[in-house]
């Protein structure tokens, strides 16, 4: 069973290991806002733009953003904005775990 389901947990640690990084996570939610070039990334983030080149070129293998590129500079936006939705499980997850310190410092 395990092998049969293997190829796509591979695909979702993919795309998790894109993730997890906060200079990455932070572009994610930019570019939920709107297209960006890596000129306007590099000034939100404060890195220099192979830094910022490098992140992206993660973030693109890892299916999570495209670009497209006018004249010279190169727009990113985001795949599926959806994958927002899982910073909202995570959160819940911090909440549980002050819930549950909460419950401990209590008793």
């Amino acid at each position: 069973m395990y092998q049969e389901r293997k190829t796509l947990l591979e695909a979702r640690a993919k795309v998790l290991k894109a993730m997890a990084h906060p200079t990455r996570l932070f572009i994610i939610e930019e570019l939920e806002k709107t297209e960006h070039c890596v000129c306007e990334l590099t000034d939100l983030i404060g890195a220099d733009v192979s830094t910022i080149s490098k992140h992206l070129l993660v973030l693109k293998q890892a299916g999570i953003v495209r670009s497209e590129k006018r004249g010279n500079l190169v727009y990113y936006t985001l795949c599926v904005p959806c994958i927002l939705n899982f910073f909202g499980c995570v959160e819940s997850i911090f909440k549980a775990q002050a819930e549950e310190h909460s419950t401990l410092m209590q008793g």
